[in-house]
């Protein structure tokens, strides 16, 4: 939903954040120690680089546990007897009293793998959960959701979610838009609603509220109900590298383009009249990108979304279409999922963002099938607006 529009000024429009850059220095110590014959590791800092790449990968099982307690003597023993084995197939026989511990191998071949600019594969995937519980996001879900921070605890909406009893998902074509809001990081179960400023608008244990997308908000009241879907399906062609299709249109009809943003273009607003002019050096980074994604936030809204030409019929509905309601203020809905039985029933999973600017959330009906909406109605009845007729369905191009 879209509050009346303000004319920002031009600065603010294009002012982006930048953090600057931290080249923190190490320090290193000179001296001689004498070697403690009591020692029990060999430290990692006394190999050179072609002893890290021997050790580093030939001994990449050294760092997994196996046998007694790490702590027993057998396990000591055991531990000492294959270093000097391993260091003997090396051709590096290692003084008396000494091994190679496992954290100090799994360090070196981190170290090895770093300098190779490759990651270990300890590094590359998250840590074991079960489906739908929070984890740390993957590599490929980092670059698939460019937002998102790798310290984020995730769930992907489509584990978060099973289908009713008797149904399954409707296939999505593998890269489409469909196909990516399947993945849409969530927060942990219970998170509540935030608006912009940080307040709670929407308590985690709402009976409407299903879950809080792992997406932010902004720091201005920008990103309300229009916006948000404008920012997913934004989100997904950065992601897909179809950046050149970037492309939405302010309320008075004026096309707001990503690719001439990026060259240094930028709207000038005058009532009703918009022109662009090249007043910007050209910058098409991830901060340029989201600096656009605001301005195209200040003058769309739900009358940009309605005009919209693609208007697929209730057996054509799929994941990406949304319903949109145009006004001052109007409102709009996201298709994140569809399902259906054998008998061609569907239900859909819906999501919002609202107003005042707030995280996008996905929505919940109540009832048996919850949080799946049925859509054999002539309406789709939505927790906080009037029920959406199909004529409102909308597709982007």
């Amino acid at each position: 939903m879209n509050a009346p529009h303000r004319v920002p000024s031009p600065a603010a429009l294009s002012t982006s954040q930048r953090v600057p850059e931290v080249n923190p220095r190490s320090s290193r110590t000179r001296g001689t120690v004498a070697p403690d014959p009591a020692a029990r590791s060999l430290r990692p800092a006394k190999l050179g680089v072609p002893g890290l790449l021997v050790m580093a990968f030939l001994l990449p099982g050294a760092a997994k546990a196996t046998g007694p307690s790490p702590d027993s003597s057998a396990s000591r023993v055991g531990r000492s007897q294959s270093a000097e084995r391993e260091a003997a197939r090396v051709g590096r026989a290692q003084p008396a009293g000494y091994e190679v511990a496992p954290d100090a191998v799994l360090g070196m071949r981190r170290q090895v793998l770093a300098l190779l600019g490759q990651e270990s594969p300890e590094a590359a995937a998250p840590s074991a959960s079960e489906p739908g519980e929070p984890r740390a996001p993957t590599r490929e879900e980092l670059a698939r959701y460019a937002w998102l921070s790798a310290d984020a605890q995730v769930r992907p909406l489509e584990s978060a979610f099973a289908p009713p009893k008797g149904y399954t998902r409707v296939a999505v074509e593998a890269g489409s838009f469909g196909a990516w809001l399947r993945g849409l990081p969530l927060r942990p179960n219970g998170a509540p609603v935030r608006h912009f400023r940080g307040g709670e608008v929407l308590a985690g244990d709402d009976a409407r509220l299903a879950a809080v997308a792992e997406l932010d908000v902004g720091t201005a009241n920008l990103q309300q109900c229009a916006d948000s879907v404008i920012r997913l399906h934004a989100e997904w062609l950065w992601s897909s590298n179809q950046r050149e299709r970037i492309a939405y249109r302010f309320t008075s009809g004026d096309a707001a383009a990503w690719p001439r943003y990026a060259a240094g273009d930028r709207a000038k607003v005058s009532g009703s009249k918009v022109a662009w002019v090249r007043s910007a050096k050209a910058d098409s980074s991830r901060a340029a990108f989201r600096a656009y994604l605001d301005l195209v936030f200040t003058y769309a809204g739900t009358m940009s979304l309605e005009p919209l030409k693609k208007r697929p019929s209730r057996d054509d509905v799929r994941a990406g279409d949304f319903f949109v309601l145009g006004g001052s203020p109007g409102h709009a809905v996201l298709v994140l999922d569809v399902a259906a039985n054998p008998e061609g029933r569907r239900v859909a999973l819906l999501g919002q963002g609202f107003m005042p600017a707030q995280d996008f959330h996905v929505l919940s009906p109540g009832g048996d099938d919850a949080p799946w909406f049925p859509l054999d109605g002539d309406t789709v009845a939505t927790p906080f607006w009037k029920p959406f007729p199909w004529s409102s369905l909308r597709r982007f191009p």
